[in-house]
């Protein structure tokens, strides 16, 4: 049985079945072990998460008086919420902040695809040379930046999933480099959504284009660990917000809400994140949107260490932790700028039919359109079929997410995007 406690009623002989956090917040390469190290156990409680997941079944239970949250309860907490998502009123930025956005001319998304294949392969080799020219102590060219910015707003605008998505299906090898573009891209999407001026927009861009860019100080055999990373490597890898605060006050940099942003992406709205532990009221706009990005890319991301979480099952993963973590209202934001199930979502239709979510409709957050390709009933492959649950007449819905790491399908970007994954 699945028990979510907080971090100081863990004791050894527990099962550690899963953080309640990103893995960036931790240095443990895998979530699931038996606690016997009193050593892991002043480690984990060293760092931001304040809660996991144990199994019962595999080690020790809570004592009775202990407070603890079943599976079944907080799955059934998620679904509420997201059950009342489409009633919630908007995110209201700050009045300075709200302007009347000029209409781009629509695109469908497979035109909108092509578009962002070339933006995509012009902005990860933009921000190679910038993590190349940071490492050399070299300034950064911002005006070069800020016209890449607004080719992404251009191109999220156009069609808000087709550039989000295609930067989606990074390479692990890239990730370090894609992230940024795709950080941006959200960050351009979440604006949108709540409505942000032509200038906030531009600056929210650039904050999530240049919010990792300390990580260019950090060591690649330390990046790119895939095990376990001692005390001393974490403390490198926890430093990149101040490291590049730095970089960018070196190369030049004059916005302000863009260094806040790279400095606190890591802060968390229960004031445990770092580098300076400032809580909800303190953290800035710009910075608690960062930080929802961020997470977001990075828990959907192959790495080295650990496969990407399924799209859908990462946002109910946030908002889970959300309590803790995250402005609540900025992330309901976030979820309607993407969708509950965005695209990529592996998911299962009442027809028994397994389908990959592949674009948004604009009728309700729960319709989106499907690429259906696998019968359950059967269990056997089928014909591809794209299925438009928001058309009129249509019967079938949702049914339930799907675990991309039950199906281990392998052609599952290749029916999302309609096309190979691109070398970047």
């Amino acid at each position: 049985m699945l028990k979510r406690i907080r971090t100081q009623d863990l004791t050894l002989g527990m099962f550690l079945h899963e953080f309640c956090g990103s893995w960036m917040d931790h240095p443990f390469w895998r979530s699931k072990f038996l606690l016997q190290d009193s050593q892991d156990l002043v480690r984990i409680r060293k760092t931001s998460i304040q809660e996991v997941w144990i199994d019962t079944a595999k080690g020790r239970d809570v004592a009775p008086s202990t407070v603890a949250i079943t599976r079944e309860q907080a799955d059934a907490a998620i679904d509420n919420a997201f059950s009342q998502l489409a009633d919630m009123p908007t995110f209201q930025a700050p009045p300075e902040a709200l302007q009347p956005q000029p209409d781009q001319p629509p695109t469908s998304m497979q035109e909108e695809l092509v578009r962002a294949a070339e933006i995509c392969r012009r902005a990860k080799s933009a921000v190679v040379s910038m993590f190349h020219e940071a490492r050399l102590g070299r300034a950064l060219e911002v005006p070069d930046l800020y016209a890449m910015v607004e080719e992404i707003s251009a191109s999220v605008a156009r069609h808000p999933n087709a550039l989000i998505s295609l930067a989606r299906l990074k390479s692990a090898d890239d990730y370090t480099y894609m992230h940024s573009v795709d950080v941006c891209a959200l960050m351009m999407a979440l604006g949108r959504q709540i409505k942000l001026n032509d200038t906030q927009l531009r600056t929210a861009g650039m904050a999530g284009l240049l919010h990792d860019l300390g990580k260019a100080r950090i060591p690649l055999v330390v990046l790119n660990k895939p095990g376990k990373l001692t005390d001393e490597e974490f403390t490198v890898v926890r430093n990149h917000p101040v490291e590049g605060y730095r970089l960018l006050l070196q190369g030049g940099m004059q916005d302000a809400a863009v260094l806040d942003a790279c400095l606190h992406h890591h802060e968390k709205i229960d004031g445990k994140g770092y580098p300076e532990k400032l809580n909800g009221s303190t953290i800035s706009l710009i910075a608690k949107m960062t930080a929802i990005c961020d997470v977001y890319d990075a828990i959907t991301s192959d790495r080295p260490y650990k496969r990407g979480w399924d799209p859908s099952e990462s946002l109910r993963r946030m908002a889970e932790w959300s309590h803790t973590h995250f402005d609540l209202q900025l992330l309901q934001a976030f979820v309607k700028s993407l969708g509950i199930y965005p695209v990529g979502s592996l998911v299962r239709l009442n027809s028994g039919r397994l389908g990959v979510v592949i674009e948004q409709t604009p009728d309700s957050l729960l319709l989106p359109r499907i690429n259906t390709f696998f019968c359950t009933i059967s269990d056997q492959r089928i014909p591809p079929e794209v299925v438009d649950l928001s058309r009129p007449g249509c019967t079938d819905k949702i049914a339930a997410r799907e675990e991309r790491e039950h199906w281990r399908f392998a052609d599952i970007n290749t029916l999302c995007m309609g096309m190979e994954p691109l070398p970047w």
